[in-house]
């Protein structure tokens, strides 16, 4: 699968493997109103940058400041889809103002908007914020970060069919700190244990595309944040990448 990577922080330039001439570049460094919230020039600007590009491959957006590109992402998709979302946070917050899209709400803006979407599975999201997803019961399903440690979860999650194509997306803050430094509060899985439910999806269910997020902006805390950890973030990305190129099927 391709893969297209959104810059918005800069965070991917210093990964040498991703400059290759099968990586697909957009420069959103120079965009305005994207960070966090996007408004209505900043999303109209997104959607013309993207305009060129399927849903499709493999896309990675960068920080998980811009995870609502997700829906822009997915209002491509012509025909009925699921969303499986790997995250620790349900991104299913009302929006702090109506039509404003953003990385906090943009799960609950799609089950509003989008009429091809069947149902979102969440994955490794806290328990403490299923509060979040109220009212959507019968087009969710909620695999929480403590669900999963009880053994017979990962038996039902094996058991569960979304029974149509799929859209996955992921943020990395889904993983432990050990192997991937956010710029928000993180989960518990291993990478292995990520692998592990995608290969399951992988095997049951036609993936239309994924995307990535959850990168840490190279610009930010820059004394914060020791070389090593990012070093384990870019590990990571490699290591990630190359279980996808894999296991997804080639064009």
């Amino acid at each position: 699968m391709p893969i297209t990577i959104l810059n918005f922080t800069h965070a991917y330039e210093p990964m040498t493997f991703l400059h290759d001439a099968s990586c697909r570049w957009i420069d959103c460094t120079r965009l305005h109103g994207t960070a966090c919230y996007c408004d209505t020039d900043g999303e109209a600007q997104l959607r013309r940058l993207l305009a060129p590009y399927p849903p499709e491959g493999i896309h990675l957006i960068d920080s998980g400041d811009y995870h609502y590109v997700t829906k822009l992402w997915t209002d491509k998709i012509d025909r009925p889809f699921s969303l499986v979302l790997f995250d620790h946070h349900p991104d299913m917050q009302p929006p702090l103002f109506d039509g404003l899209l953003s990385c906090g709400c943009w799960v609950r803006t799609m089950l509003e908007r989008n009429p091809l979407l069947r149902k979102v599975c969440i994955v490794g999201a806290s328990e403490r914020l299923r509060q979040e997803t109220q009212g959507f019961d019968r087009r969710l399903v909620y695999f929480s970060e403590q669900t999963l440690r009880l053994r017979e979860a990962w038996h039902l999650f094996s058991r569960f069919y979304l029974n149509g194509p799929v859209y996955i997306s992921v943020d990395k803050d889904v993983l432990t700190p050990r192997q991937a430094t956010t710029d928000w509060d993180q989960g518990s899985l291993s990478l292995g244990q990520l692998e592990s439910l995608l290969r399951i999806i992988l095997r049951h269910e036609e993936v239309i595309g994924i995307d990535i997020c959850g990168e840490l902006p190279l610009c930010q805390q820059p004394s914060a944040v020791s070389p090593e950890r990012r070093a384990a973030n870019t590990r990571t990305d490699h290591e990630l990448l190359d279980w996808l190129e894999k296991h997804l099927p080639q064009e």
